[in-house]
């Protein structure tokens, strides 16, 4: 990134992503591939007013050497410092920030993809708890680095990926923040109208692709900024281009052929389909990455039903730049897409207050891991079902709804 692109690039991820308040600890996760970009966030962080800032660097060499030389167990074992540090931030209220971008999606080539695939299942519910109760406010934004550039390109142009992604998140307006608040207020906007349909479930057709997913009844859509219990506004991320919500995790059948590669565990999957039958995945192809896939559903019972569906049409800054970004963060707010796993209590009514249990009978997923995959596309179609009868939401992967 050239100097102006990392300062509203920084700026945006601390003013608008999180939204720094005066006195605030943050948290920001990076890898080393990523530093010059970490450095300018901690500097507008400390600008803005934090009282800390704590970077937590990744390596993905170290992380392979883990992968190579830990046991399956160690891997997934819960670390009690690990959890009391997670339950000290929270009752901080921190905020946090996670780079994404993944520096060199072959490094974990050849390696058993269920120890890839292993997570620290308490350390991921506390994390997810954190965040579903509002204690965190938290961001996540893809950071340009050479490995992402290849990916992308074939060669490290660090500086085409980063103008790419400055056009995707509006880097490139006069005030980026007010571009941003502009475009949750659309968001919004769509979300108060998919409210009022009462959607019962939807269908999804295009190539390769008919399926038909249930939704909760009175289920809330969600889009652009949301506000954290002492009324702060910020953007979980940057980019975003979609509305969402949780759908019956009882209640999927049919075929989904995702139309974008996905990034799991830092390897990339590519020609993935997925077959659902009352609520479940059962059945797996990909051309590429078939076993992770498989691997990550098979981590605990909720991982595969369906955590989230999102409606994304092709006016979104992401579809318009062109590019396949292998990025998750980026390429899901392209097109619209579906999301395995752990879902969203607050689609529902009170769903914060509601235990496990409760959620789940409500039709709520509950998983250790949230893996979104994109269905969107030329040539897809979303149809509503609701109690006046069918209302096309995309077709073409145009917004239709309300004109």
């Amino acid at each position: 990134m050239n100097n102006e692109q990392l300062e509203r690039f920084a700026d945006l991820v601390v003013r608008v992503g999180v939204n720094v308040q005066p006195g605030q600890g943050v948290v920001l996760n990076a890898d080393l591939a990523q530093a010059e970009i970490a450095r300018a966030v901690v500097e507008r962080a400390y600008v803005a007013g934090a009282r800390w800032v704590e970077v937590l660097w990744t390596d993905g060499l170290v992380r392979r050497s883990d992968l190579i030389h830990s046991d399956l167990e160690t891997l997934s074992a819960d670390r009690p410092w690990a959890m009391e540090r997670i339950r000290s931030w929270e009752a901080e209220g921190i905020a946090t920030i996670a780079l994404t971008g993944t520096p060199d999606s072959g490094l974990y080539a050849g390696i058993d993809p269920a120890r890839v695939a292993a997570v620290r299942k308490q350390e991921m519910a506390a994390r997810q708890q954190a965040v579903m109760s509002g204690r965190w406010r938290w961001t996540v934004i893809a950071a340009p680095n050479p490995g992402w550039a290849t990916q992308v390109y074939g060669e490290p142009d660090v500086d085409r990926l980063s103008d790419a992604v400055a056009r995707a998140m509006r880097l490139d307006e006069a005030d980026p923040v007010a571009a941003w608040r502009e475009r949750s207020a659309v968001l919004a906007e769509r979300c108060a109208a998919l409210d009022k349909l009462q959607i019962t479930e939807l269908h999804y057709t295009g190539e390769g692709t008919d399926l038909t997913v249930g939704l909760l009844p009175d289920c809330r859509w969600t889009g652009g900024s949301v506000t954290d219990p002492a009324g702060v506004p910020y953007l979980p991320n940057i980019p975003t281009e979609e509305v969402f919500t949780s759908p019956d995790r009882r209640r999927a059948d049919g075929v989904a052929r995702v139309s974008k590669p996905v990034v799991i565990a830092g390897q990339l999957v590519e020609g993935l389909q997925l077959t659902f039958k009352a609520g479940r995945i059962t059945d797996v192809d990909a051309t590429t990455g078939a076993d992770l896939v498989r691997a990550q559903l098979d981590v605990d019972p909720g991982a595969r039903s369906l955590g989230e569906v999102a409606l994304v049409d092709k006016d979104s800054r992401v579809a318009q730049a062109g590019v396949v970004f292998h990025n998750t963060l980026f390429d899901e707010n392209a097109g619209s897409h579906i999301a395995w796993g752990q879902s969203f209590p607050f689609a529902v009514a009170d769903g914060m207050q509601l235990s496990p249990d409760e959620r789940a009978e409500l039709g709520l997923n509950n998983a250790t891991v949230h893996t979104d995959v994109v269905l969107g596309g030329d040539g897809l179609t979303i149809t509503a079902m609701t109690p006046d009868g069918p209302v096309v939401l995309l077709r073409d992967d145009v917004w239709v709804l309300g004109g």
